[in-house]
């Protein structure tokens, strides 16, 4: 078996999404190196607050892992570039696409928080991709500032106008994602707004989400699944509740199993069913890496909505 090289510095999973299946991952820029401070993040606090493009991952330095990556014959169903932070901080994502499209036809997707699309050149950049998923969190300026807590160079309207732009010029698939926190951005006159700006623009899907998982801001509370149903109701039939993941064979690669579990919780908070999907090995057999990791310190575990997490320590 081929082992794969220093790739939990760029490349993790395939992970279990909940909207694209088994997803490659592929890490752009520097842990929370973000132009946005969310907060329900599921990574914490930004800690380099930045609308800099740079070329922080070189494209020489992420091909290679990607191709090895593909070679695993491992279940992916996306190639997604996401990650850490803002994927699109990085200067070198649109050559990034184009050298992942030459090696695969596996389908190439981009999380985004579409704060930097006012950009012509990052437009430009990501028409190459399968699907873009942009976040679009708040309806105003106010609550923009309250759930996005923005880089200050950043302009609300100009985002907006950016997703206009974007949806003008990108041929493929884009799927608005809105993330929904209880008494902030949910209300029926924020739901309104959002109606405006969605219909103007015209996206293939609307994806409703609400805070699953442990949260920066302790603070915040999801939406109920009938709240959730009632406002999917209200955008109508292109908009759905992002489903639970749907568990899918996958082969396991029993490689430095430990390093791959580490590798994953560092990501983001992970239930034993997410490590369980995402490697591909029975949950019995996750516990007792669990407990090894826990025993040497490597992790730690909390409650969170009544399911139990596992974190890096």
């Amino acid at each position: 078996m081929t082992e794969i090289k220093d790739m939990q510095k760029y490349i993790y999973g395939p992970v279990p999404s909940r909207r694209l299946g088994f997803s490659l991952g592929v890490d752009l820029v520097p842990y929370k190196t973000c132009s946005f401070d969310c907060i329900y993040c599921q990574l914490g606090v930004t800690t380099n607050q930045t609308i800099e493009r740079k070329e922080y991952v070189k494209r020489d330095n992420i091909l290679p892992q990607v191709k090895e990556a593909i070679s695993l014959n491992q279940k992916i169903d996306y190639i997604t570039l996401s990650g850490s932070g803002e994927p699109a901080l990085n200067s070198a994502i649109g050559e990034i696409i184009l050298g992942i499209k030459k090696l695969t036809k596996i389908p190439l997707a981009v999380l985004t928080n579409g704060s930097l699309l006012y950009d012509r050149t990052v437009r430009k950049e990501l028409l190459p991709a399968d699907l873009v998923i942009p976040s679009l969190d708040a309806a105003d300026l106010e609550t923009f500032n309250l759930v996005n807590r923005p880089h200050a160079s950043l302009n609300f309207d100009e985002i907006i106008l950016g997703l206009k732009d974007f949806r003008h010029e990108f041929k493929g698939k884009i799927w608005l994602e809105i993330m929904l926190i209880k008494g902030i951005n949910a209300s029926s006159q924020e739901i309104e707004h959002f109606k405006s700006i969605i219909s103007e623009i015209g996206f293939d899907k609307v994806q409703l989400n609400t805070v699953i998982r442990p949260p920066t801001e302790k603070s915040i509370s999801p939406l109920t699944p009938i709240e959730l149903e009632k406002i999917k109701n209200a955008f109508g039939e292109n908009c759905e509740i992002i489903p639970e993941f749907k568990k899918k064979l996958q082969k396991a690669y029993p490689i430095a199993m430990e390093n791959r579990i580490i590798e994953l919780v560092k990501r983001r908070p992970v239930t034993l069913s997410d490590i369980s999907d995402s490697l591909g090995i029975h949950r019995n057999e996750v516990i007792k890496y669990l407990e090894i990791l826990k025993k040497e310190s490597k992790i730690k575990t909390y409650n969170y909505g009544g399911r139990r997490y596992y974190e890096y320590k």
